[in-house]
């Protein structure tokens, strides 16, 4: 009998499933998802680490977690142009549309760096509301966070004050570690790099570094012999202290321009599962 009531208790006051069901576009915002929802949501992350996620196939497998969604968390500013449209419409899930309460944009709570002051298809792919690759910027994922609770407590009421607290906690823990960031960062300032693609700028502008080069010559566009050339010449005349690219970004031209211009590639997580060690936010 004791252990049927333990049981019976157990089952009472514990939610028998997670209130909501969660589509994140990328690792960093299914992180946060889950940091906030805890054992109420369950999170699934369309995309790795791994992959650039502005090229991302809509399979089936992705259309039938769109189906079930409660809840789709995307970067937005056209980073998921090519692909988050259509798992919304050929899920056919009215909650995740655009414009509607399941459908969450973190760009749209931040500052966009970079917008463009013209469009033109000759400049290569470039982002009309600016640039999209915020979550570097750990400032931008504080906001993010404020905003995605309370779109979470919205859309579950019941567990409106359980969300609140975790996103409390969570904010204070990020806020003494932001802090840590940025005393550890402080050496960095002036930097001058060289980048594979504009998506590390929001770090480069946190940690006052400087972007003196990019192995695309226009965003979008694989690094080319005669810009790798170009990049090596300017090089000469001002050095950059490293060759930076993100974990999906292929290895070879940063490795070619490091090794004569004689400074370090230096391959960074770029989001939650870029490394063995980034295995959170």
């Amino acid at each position: 009998m004791r252990i049927l009531l333990t049981a019976l208790s157990f089952a009472i006051s514990s939610p028998a499933f997670a209130a909501l069901n969660i589509l994140a576009c990328e690792p960093e915002w299914g992180a946060l998802a889950k940091e906030i929802g805890g054992d109420r949501v369950t999170v699934y992350t369309a995309t790795t680490a791994l992959q650039d996620p502005h090229r991302i196939e809509a399979r089936p497998s992705l259309i039938a977690r769109a189906r079930s969604a409660d809840l789709m968390v995307c970067t937005g500013a056209e980073l998921e142009i090519g692909w988050a449209p259509l798992l919304q419409t050929q899920s056919g899930n009215p909650k995740i549309q655009a414009g509607q309460p399941g459908y969450f944009e973190a760009a749209s709570v931040v500052a966009l760096l970079e917008k463009p002051t013209r469009l033109d298809r000759s400049m290569g792919d470039i982002h009309a509301a600016g640039n999209p690759h915020i979550h570097l910027d750990p400032r931008n994922i504080a906001r993010v966070s404020a905003a995605l609770s309370e779109r979470m407590a919205n859309l579950d009421r019941a567990d409106t004050g359980y969300y609140e607290d975790r996103e409390k906690s969570f904010l204070q823990r990020w806020s003494d570690a932001t802090a840590r960031w940025e005393k550890q960062g402080a050496p960095l300032k002036g930097m001058p790099l060289v980048v594979y693609h504009k998506n590390l700028t929001y770090l480069i502008n946190w940690l006052g570094m400087r972007e003196v080069g990019a192995l695309e010559p226009k965003p979008g566009l694989p690094p080319s012999t005669a810009h790798l050339g170009e990049l090596l010449d300017q090089l000469k005349r001002e050095p950059a202290k490293a060759v930076v690219r993100a974990a999906y970004n292929e290895p070879r031209a940063a490795e070619w321009l490091a090794e004569r211009a004689k400074i370090p590639a230096v391959m960074v997580p770029f989001t939650v599962g870029g490394t063995d060690n980034a295995k959170d936010l």
